[in-house]
């Protein structure tokens, strides 16, 4: 299955590439085939990067799941005023192999919404989570508050976010998503009892990143 946020690129690039390959075959210019080649390359990485596989969720309401694919790169305990103080973060690393999608980690209502504007640093630097160009989405559930960055990588400039606020979001369902490599942060009342470890490999909508105790 192909993410609907791959469209803009993926049908253009298409029928460029297509079209070229004609061109290039009928009128058996090297030039052409080599550029038909190259953007054939495009294509298919574009096609990877663009997929959205189906995900089995797991529906306990005392579990935390993946906001996004990719590498647990961060698990420590943080200040937070807008989850209530002490808190816990679990940052999550996502290399261009990932799949982008971000989904919500848990039932809630859209408490805010905040686009800021910043940097584009690595986005395996924990600078990062302060400094760079991210989307807040803070989710409020009986449990507590939550708030997930999405935040934009070195290449990574454009971050789609669907959370309206005073809207239910289900624990799954599509929060957004983040073109290219980038960095997805989750940060949880303290007393979640956090799953992971630093450098596990995670899966969005599946892995358990934290439980409610």
């Amino acid at each position: 299955m192909i993410a609907k946020e791959g469209r803009i690129i993926l049908i253009p690039l298409f029928l460029v590439t297509f079209t070229l390959g004609i061109f290039a075959h009928a009128w058996e210019s090297t030039p052409l085939s080599i550029l038909y080649g190259v953007l054939g390359f495009f294509f298919l990485f574009s096609l990877n990067f663009f997929r959205d596989p189906q995900r089995v969720i797991p529906m306990d309401e005392k579990l935390i799941i993946s906001p996004a694919d990719g590498k647990v790169v961060r698990v420590e305990d943080i200040h937070d005023p807008n989850v209530g103080g002490s808190a816990k973060i679990v940052s999550i690393f996502l290399n261009v192999f990932n799949v982008h999608a971000n989904r919500v980690p848990i039932e809630g209502i859209v408490e805010s919404v905040e686009r800021k504007s910043g940097n584009f640093l690595a986005a395996f630097d924990h600078r990062a989570s302060d400094e760079n160009e991210q989307i807040i989405t803070v989710l409020v559930n009986d449990s507590g508050k939550y708030k997930i960055k999405q935040i934009a990588g070195l290449i990574a400039r454009r971050i789609l976010c669907y959370a309206e606020v005073g809207t239910k979001m289900h624990k799954g369902g599509r929060l957004g998503f983040i073109r290219f490599g980038s960095r997805t942060d989750l940060i949880m009342p303290y007393h979640v009892a956090v799953q992971v470890e630093l450098g596990q490999k995670v899966i969005g909508g599946e892995s358990i990143i934290g439980k409610i105790k």
